[in-house]
């Protein structure tokens, strides 16, 4: 099972750069029984059963940047997207493709009223640039299909299940002002953009005061500051990411930005980008159960997670609004770090969770 995704990953995909990752899963989903395509935003996908229900299993091809040479050790096989995310999307690949082949066939039977797949039509898809924040691939998705059911591929642990992932808005402030001698009071334009970011780190302070838990918190993070000074201006650029909770969307974060600008002379431009909403999928649903009983046929104990970043759920779910869960193998504090890799057993056994989930939904009354 490991064959394909270490061919997977060798074949490197920043986003935007994904046309030869595309086109090589799309032939192998192809090898495996699938009709399959790359479509016009990119995606590779790959298609079992033609029955009017649909379920969409959607991960994604590209990764972030930073080569981590592609090698097994210690049982486990290292390289950029292991675990975020080209680990979920094969799992979906070969899961889907076991079923192509076993007790489950997508072949009509003799009867002639059965359906393929008892009626269900299994989606395959790799997304494009979910790594940019665009999210280009999720977004063309939504349009094509209307799945009652989705699976995102995420590294949630062999033994994990992602529930709800937390919202997003990215922040670009631009201070400027003409160039004066350090010894002119008043505040440089450094100092007006640490201004606010101390007027945000205090406003997320104050709101999580009676909120303990992560998924419930404003959670901002400085990503970059700079500052220049040419002769006749002087300016300084900040780009700050906030994690935001279900109960604080992006349109109001950004809204409490602007509100602050109308406070301070500095005047800077601000950019917003990346808005996504928080989102949550009931635990009590067909597809969690699915996943509960198909973790612990393997022996383990269910861990139903919600994480503080953000994925194609935030994009698919208040749009398609079906049960929702992310779920693959991997250690997602790996993600984007020099270590990433995956357990080729837990691989493996995500391939078979994934497996009995599905084959449990298709046959369910």
């Amino acid at each position: 099972m490991i064959e394909l995704l270490e061919e997977c990953v060798r074949i490197r995909s920043l986003s935007g750069q994904e046309g030869d990752v595309a086109h090589f899963l799309r032939d192998q989903m192809a090898a495996r029984g699938m009709r399959s395509h790359v479509d016009a935003a990119g995606n590779a996908i790959g298609i079992l059963g033609d029955g009017p229900r649909q379920l969409v299993l959607l991960g994604h091809m590209d990764t972030v940047d930073g080569l981590v040479p592609v090698r097994f050790e210690n049982d486990a096989l290292y390289g950029r997207g292991t675990v975020d995310a080209k680990g979920p999307l094969c799992a979906f690949i070969l899961a889907v493709a076991q079923l192509a082949t076993s007790g489950v066939t997508a072949r009509r039977e003799a009867t002639p009223t059965s359906q393929p797949l008892n009626g269900w039509q299994i989606i395959v898809v790799g997304a494009t640039e979910e790594e940019a924040a665009t999210s280009r691939g999720a977004r063309y998705a939504v349009t094509q299909y209307k799945p009652e059911i989705c699976i995102i591929g995420e590294p949630s642990g062999v033994d994990g299940v992602t529930l709800g992932y937390k919202g997003r808005l990215l922040t670009e402030a631009h201070f400027e002002q003409p160039s004066r001698h350090t010894a002119t009071p008043g505040p440089s334009a450094a100092e007006q953009a640490v201004r606010l970011w101390n007027w945000l780190d205090g406003y997320a302070r104050e709101y999580n005061t009676d909120k303990p838990k992560t998924f419930d918190q404003i959670m901002p993070i400085l990503r970059a500051i700079h500052s220049a000074d040419n002769g006749m201006q002087e300016w300084c650029d900040i780009t700050i990411g906030l994690r935001l909770p279900e109960e604080k969307g992006p349109y109001d974060m950004q809204h409490a930005f602007e509100a602050w600008v109308a406070t301070t002379p500095a005047a800077p431009h601000l950019q917003f980008t990346g808005h996504e909403v928080a989102w949550r999928s009931s635990r009590d649903t067909q597809l969690a159960r699915a996943f509960i009983d198909a973790i612990r046929a393997q022996g383990a104990r269910p861990a139903l997670k919600l994480k503080t970043g953000t994925a194609d759920l935030n994009v698919v779910g208040p749009i398609w609004g079906c049960p929702i869960v992310a779920y693959g193998p991997g250690d997602s504090a790996l993600d984007h770090t020099p270590d990433e890799h995956v357990s080729i057993a837990d691989f493996e056994r995500s391939v078979t969770i994934l497996e009995n989930v599905i084959r449990k939904l298709i046959t369910a009354p």
